[in-house]
């Protein structure tokens, strides 16, 4: 699969609230993305921030660190699966957390997918979160076609600077 790069410039946790916010809406069943970045960098920020974009009944979202996963039900039926690798010693340890069916079934955002190695499904797509300087972070979301130009039009209207490449 193809992806395409949108790169959006955070200044504040307020503006990756609002990039959490115009990326939400577009998660359907089957998206997979992982969240890379160093630690501190803001996986879990923006993952709480669309987790509860989604499912704005939902007040407490714990980073799932020790749990390895949390699921949530959105209101218009979805499923977020929030996953944190961090913890796993073996690439296979994914599979006891019953991962292929929430590839299908759900929409997932995955913490530190480098620790799936070599079960990293080919057509998922991909945050990557480089801290700046003190708040500003910039996120690039390489994801389809189709996906991006969503974004993209969902940010047009917004004031976080972005650029796009393929």
């Amino acid at each position: 699969m193809v992806h395409h790069t949108i790169t959006i410039q955070s200044h504040s946790l307020s503006d990756t609230t609002h990039l959490a916010g115009c990326f939400a809406p577009l998660l359907q069943a089957g998206h997979i993305f992982g969240l890379s970045g160093d630690l501190g960098a803001g996986k879990s920020a923006f993952s709480r921030a669309v987790i509860q974009e989604r499912c704005p009944d939902v007040f407490d979202v714990p980073s799932p660190t020790f749990t390895l996963v949390q699921h949530y039900d959105a209101p218009d039926g979805l499923v977020l699966w929030h996953m944190d690798l961090y913890r796993l010693t073996q690439p296979e340890d994914v599979f006891a957390l019953g991962i292929e069916d929430a590839f299908y079934e759900a929409a997932c955002l995955i913490e530190w997918p480098d620790k799936m190695a070599g079960y990293w499904p080919s057509h998922a797509a991909m945050i990557t979160i480089t801290r700046r300087e003190d708040d500003m972070r910039e996120f690039q979301i390489s994801a389809d076609e189709p996906f991006i130009a969503s974004l993209q039009e969902a940010l047009a209207d917004s004031a976080l600077s972005f650029s796009r490449s393929s």
